[in-house]
């Protein structure tokens, strides 16, 4: 079983809690059945058509992911809806309650992922571990990097990534996650080849901050609440991109683990999961201002130029999704050609 133990599990079942403490679970248990908790913070696979499953697709023949919330063909449990905060006071000083819990963790043989925004600077802020960031020369993230690591006096590790690493890491990381498209392998990268130089100085698990833009309203299209959601309100789109996260964290997970590391994700603990499902409306965001709540409860961790720091999405803060449309063009690959990232990463694979 990963993240947590069979006897907290077998609890979780009989209860019925879909928040039962830690941070996620996926595995097997002693009658044969698979289980992963509600927010699939852990990936399991099953075959398609046998008994077989594996924590890795790559390890079965025909591999389907099993879906967050069940154990066995029955879902368990549904992501809670709990009353809404009345007070911002009062939710924020909740958060960074859960915060706080959250953080306190081993940090022998870990390291950190650090972007330089506020979701992987709160991680870090209570860890003693080495940070460590990825992009090309002149990323935004290496910049945002170097500049939070010096307001919190951190020391930072910096990745300078080139053309080979894109060539020797995408075949890795699209096998290990089974995944050729542009967006999830820009994703997957940066994760894969921080995971990888921590591994390779000596750590063997990887700190990040998945979660906190699903869970505390990070997206414009939670504000506008636009097509590209059903609901009609801040908090019910926000219910909709939590859903969306068992899909991205097996993507994460798969990646890291593809480097020999092992993701601790405190972002993503029951504690703070719990917090921010009691958020509503512009504690979670505004057409100023994201995550609103989860800032200020920052505050208390990180220096006010950081909680406030706007963030770009690690493909694009690392330029490593331009440099990969880059390398597809150079080998013919043009954009006129449809879906030609993909094409090109699936040329790899070859």
């Amino acid at each position: 079983m990963h993240g947590a133990s069979p006897a907290l599990v077998d609890r979780a079942i009989e209860s019925g809690d879909s928040l039962p403490g830690g941070r996620g679970f996926a595995g097997r248990l002693p009658d044969g059945r698979s289980v992963r908790d509600v927010l699939g913070r852990y990936p399991v696979f099953t075959e398609r058509s046998s008994a077989g499953w594996a924590f890795s697709p790559a390890e079965l023949e025909d591999p389907v992911s099993f879906p967050a919330g069940h154990a066995g063909d029955e879902r368990v449990w549904t992501l809670p809806d709990p009353p809404a905060f009345v007070a911002e006071d009062e939710a924020t000083e909740r958060v960074a309650s859960a915060l706080e819990a959250s953080l306190g963790i081993d940090d022998d043989g870990l390291a950190v992922a650090f972007s330089g925004g506020v979701d992987s600077a709160v991680v870090a802020s209570r860890l003693d571990a080495p940070l460590y960031v990825v992009g090309f020369e002149g990323s935004h993230d290496l910049e945002a990097a170097r500049e939070s690591a010096s307001a919190m006096g951190r020391e930072l590790r910096t990745i300078e990534c080139t053309h080979t690493d894109i060539e020797r890491a995408v075949p890795i990381v699209a096998r290990a996650t089974g995944r050729a498209n542009a967006m999830d392998v820009g994703i997957a990268l940066p994760l894969f080849l921080v995971a990888e130089r921590a591994v390779e100085d000596g750590h063997d698990r990887l700190a990040v901050g998945q979660g906190a833009d699903e869970l505390f309203g990070g997206y414009e299209k939670v504000i506008r609440a636009d097509h590209r959601v059903e609901a009609d309100s801040v908090r019910g789109a926000t219910r909709e991109v939590i859903a969306s996260l068992p899909e991205q964290l097996e993507r994460d997970v798969l990646s890291i683990r593809a480097a020999g590391a092992e993701p601790v994700a405190p972002l993503l603990d029951d504690r703070v999961v719990d917090a921010a499902l009691r958020l509503d409306g512009p504690m979670l965001a505004t057409e100023g201002e994201r995550k609103r709540v989860f800032r200020r409860a920052a505050r208390g961790f990180v220096p006010a130029e950081i909680a406030d720091r706007e963030k770009k999405a690690v493909q694009y803060g690392s330029l490593i999704a331009r440099e990969i449309d880059r390398l597809a063009r150079r080998a013919g690959y043009k954009r006129r050609m449809d879906d030609h990232v993909t094409q090109y990463v699936e040329s790899l694979l070859e």
